[in-house]
């Protein structure tokens, strides 16, 4: 008997969820707070699993479940693993768990704000994991439910505003997603998106779809709905409220997990089922991303709000991986180097990113509840004497996301500039501006707050507990090992890049 293991890494969050309403009034505040956690932590555990089953170079799908669903509309409950779902499953895995245990330590409400969390991180990884449009889109607008709940009724002052700007925003560009693929679905008759890449490249989808406007209004809908969720510049003016405002778990996951979800989409269904109209359209959209690079790195400047400043620095960072995904696009197949290049940086800086600014949340999070609900730059001074576990570790955490060699974030960084350079040399020369923008206001940062004398609310400020060490460690210890050894992420993915790059229009 076959065991069905991404249904597994599905559903377990959720039977956790559907257990914690259940006997929310029952459980004890231990309880409550524990049976989240254990819970979130399946996902760690059954992803070592299918870790342990995945063949790296195979470049189809892994351990497939396919069943008919609603035989109506040729539904298929099917899921599937490649090299890029096994990374992200992974860092849902290793993100979630840790995000939930630093919220409910002192959330109030536990089994409720448990079982929300749940639901959003099943949710992420059906979006993660499903082939055929229709569970993908179930599962995709489900999580808005959740996160849209966890904004706010345990955010900050402005949750309420920030809650419901995000779930328009999303909720609109969802409606121009469900139309691009209600068009595809009309002239090809299946929702799958294995199916729809092997029509694509067989040409048999642009005959489907017709001449004219309609293969170019379906690419504009999947592209549209998509661009929301990454966010791509112009479209992302709810992020920064959202995950300003957000409880500290919730930030963790929103920007180590759920922003991954767009740029997912583009790589899963935009690249293989759209490559004609995005090359066509590549050059609008690289300099939308180079904006993205650009303004948000110097947005980033001029924050006082130390979550308003990570939350644009998350969308200078996941820009880069569209940069280099718009620039091969552009160019197709004329430079293999670069494109491999370019390619496999998208897919660590996606991981890198997670763990970088996850950290970052976190001790954002630190500040703010030792400070008393002060987290601007000027409220502090001086903690590294009081606190220099603290500073030490916030201080690796910055570093990474700058991109120090020896730690995670360099190695997607620079595959992106290498292939980007090597394809597009000109956007990569304008995009060094962010990495400079980046260096002012992280090292601003890092000087500020924890450097100088002592200030504000840095005098007597109170180091890490245990409890905060359990949450923050895991992600430091990660950043130097995929720092030092990334090998440990590319030998999952190297073959389906090389796969990718074969097959560019």
């Amino acid at each position: 008997m076959n065991l069905p293991l991404l249904s597994l890494l599905i559903f377990t969050p959720w039977a956790g969820a559907l257990l914690l309403f259940v006997l929310r009034r029952g459980l004890s505040a231990g309880l409550a707070r524990a049976l989240p956690v254990v819970f979130s932590a399946s996902t760690l555990i059954l992803g070592s699993l299918a870790l342990g089953r995945f063949d790296p170079a195979v470049t189809g799908m892994q351990l497939s479940e396919n069943q008919p669903w609603i035989t109506a509309l040729n539904v298929h409950y099917h899921l599937g693993l490649d090299g890029l779902s096994l990374l992200l499953v992974l860092l849902t895995g290793v993100i979630s768990p840790l995000a939930l245990f630093a919220s409910t330590r002192s959330v109030r409400n536990p089994a409720i704000h448990g079982a929300l969390f749940l639901l959003l991180q099943g949710s992420a990884l059906g979006v993660f994991l499903a082939l055929d449009f229709f569970p993908w889109f179930v599962f995709w607008e489900l999580s808005l439910v959740p996160a849209f709940f966890l904004i706010k009724l345990w955010g900050g002052p402005g949750a309420t505003r920030a809650a419901y700007q995000f779930v328009i925003y999303t909720i609109g560009g969802s409606a121009f997603l469900l139309l691009g693929f209600a068009a595809l679905y009309a002239a090809a008759g299946t929702f799958d998106f294995t199916e729809l890449a092997a029509l694509t490249h067989s040409g048999a989808l642009a005959g489907k779809l017709g001449g004219g406007f309609w293969p170019q209004a379906a690419f504009l809908g999947v592209l549209l709905g998509l661009a929301v969720k990454v966010p791509l510049f112009p479209f992302h003016a709810w992020l920064p409220p959202a995950y300003a405002e957000a409880p500290t778990g919730t930030s963790m996951f929103l920007t180590g997990v759920m922003s991954k979800m767009g740029a997912y989409g583009f790589l899963r269904i935009l690249w293989p089922i759209f490559p004609a109209p995005l090359h066509a359209a590549a050059g609008p959209l690289l300099w939308l991303a180079l904006g993205g690079v650009v303004f948000s790195a110097f947005a980033a400047m001029k924050q006082t709000d130390l979550k308003r400043m990570v939350a644009y620095s998350s969308i200078n960072h996941l820009s880069y991986c569209l940069l280099a995904l718009f620039a091969v696009a552009a160019s197709g197949p004329a430079n293999p180097a670069a494109t491999t290049a370019a390619l496999s940086g998208t897919i660590l800086q996606l991981f890198n990113h997670g763990l970088s600014a996850a950290a970052l949340f976190f001790c954002i999070g630190v500040l703010e509840s030792r400070a008393s609900g002060l987290r601007r730059l000027g409220d502090f001074g001086g903690v590294r004497r009081a606190a220099p576990v603290f500073a030490g570790l916030c201080g690796i955490s910055l570093f990474s996301s700058l991109g120090l060699p020896g730690l995670n974030g360099f190695v997607g960084e620079f595959l992106i500039f290498r292939g980007v350079f090597g394809l597009a040399p000109w956007t990569a020369a304008v995009a060094t501006l962010g990495l400079l923008a980046t260096a002012l206001f992280l090292l601003t940062f890092w000087q500020r707050v924890f450097h100088g004398p002592a200030a504000g609310a840095g005098v007597n400020f109170r180091d890490l507990d245990a409890g905060d060490l359990i949450a923050l460690v895991p992600l430091i210890a990660l950043m130097f090992a995929l720092g030092i050894f990334p090998q440990l992420l590319t030998g999952l993915i190297n073959p389906l890049i090389t796969a990718w790059a074969a097959t560019l229009p």
